[in-house]
């Protein structure tokens, strides 16, 4: 079943931040209706007949309450759709054109991100978290920016949470010691969120595009151009740190990372890792902050 992933009617923009879209009872089709890939991506992707311009990528881990919000909002928003199943059988209706790689065993993200990238062709990519659901216009403002300024390779938006709080997603890189604090019973009495601000950037809310060191990887536009020349994601990151060090590696060749507030995304961020501690989850997050440091040694060094 052959079928392309619209774009809603042109809003007024009236400076709110207004309802995601929902899915049409009459859009979303059958997974057997969907170009269904197994492992790698090899088959033609469904694309608009106009300019292809920006394709998004949803990675699933099983179900989620936001995720069905989450893939109508970016679907009405890109040219081109793609969503791995990181366990198969686990995904909700899509809208027609998205296409589907399901995996036949667990993957990591960053690996699972690759291989949506791969299934697509636009020349900007949208990598977006199963919880995180695009308000009106966010993929449009981010894709204005980032063409507007040719070494811009990461763009993020301004996240907020379900409530409307504001999310802390444009931070600066963080060091060994910090993030031992951060990751440890340490925090309850250090309180990093308050002894660390300078990390969390708790005093600068800008609401201009504002260059930045990095930005929480739950939604964000990367050009496929400079992702072709620093080589993806590192797939050695299993869930954590793949952001870090893919911004990281990006300003490493020249590329900028801009935070543009003006796109604004709802981010439900349920950091297991910060109310609990030794579980798998802290392992991966302290081991891919190990690997961030043995891919760039210099951030030993490194003071803030």
């Amino acid at each position: 079943m052959d079928a392309t992933v619209t774009r809603p009617e042109d809003a007024e923009l009236d400076g709110t931040v207004p309802e995601a879209p929902v899915v049409d009872p009459e859009s979303p089709v059958d997974k057997r209706g969907l170009d269904v890939v197994w492992g790698h991506a090899t088959s033609t992707v469904s694309t608009r007949a106009t300019a292809n311009r920006v394709a998004g990528v949803v990675v699933t881990h099983g179900p989620h309450p936001d995720l069905a919000d989450a893939i109508a909002a970016l679907g009405a928003q890109v040219d081109e759709l793609t969503v791995v199943a990181n366990l198969p059988n686990t995904t909700p209706l899509l809208p027609r054109g998205a296409r589907l790689i399901e995996n036949e065993r667990p993957a990591g993200f960053a690996t699972n991100v690759n291989r949506g990238v791969a299934a697509t062709t636009a020349p900007f990519v949208v990598i977006a978290n199963p919880d995180a659901i695009a308000r009106s216009h966010a993929v449009a403002r981010l894709l204005a920016f980032a063409e507007a300024h040719p070494r811009c390779g990461v763009a993020g938006p301004l996240l907020h949470y379900p409530d409307g709080r504001w999310q802390a997603s444009r931070r600066r890189f963080p060091t060994v010691g910090a993030t031992f604090v951060r990751r440890t019973p340490l925090r309850f009495v250090l309180q990093p969120q308050q002894r660390q601000r300078s990390h969390y950037l708790l005093d600068e809310r800008v609401t201009e595009p504002t260059p930045s060191d990095w930005m929480l990887g739950a939604f964000l536009l990367l050009r496929r151009s400079m992702l072709e020349e620093i080589g993806g994601l590192d797939e050695r990151f299993r869930l954590y740190g793949e952001d870090i060090e893919l911004c990281y590696r990006a300003g490493k060749h020249g590329w900028e990372r801009w935070y543009v507030p003006e796109a604004v995304v709802q981010h439900r961020l349920d950091s297991m890792i910060d109310r609990r501690f030794l579980t798998r989850r802290t392992w991966w997050h302290l081991k891919a902050m190990a690997d961030v440091v043995r891919s760039h040694p210099e951030r030993l060094l490194a003071l803030r």
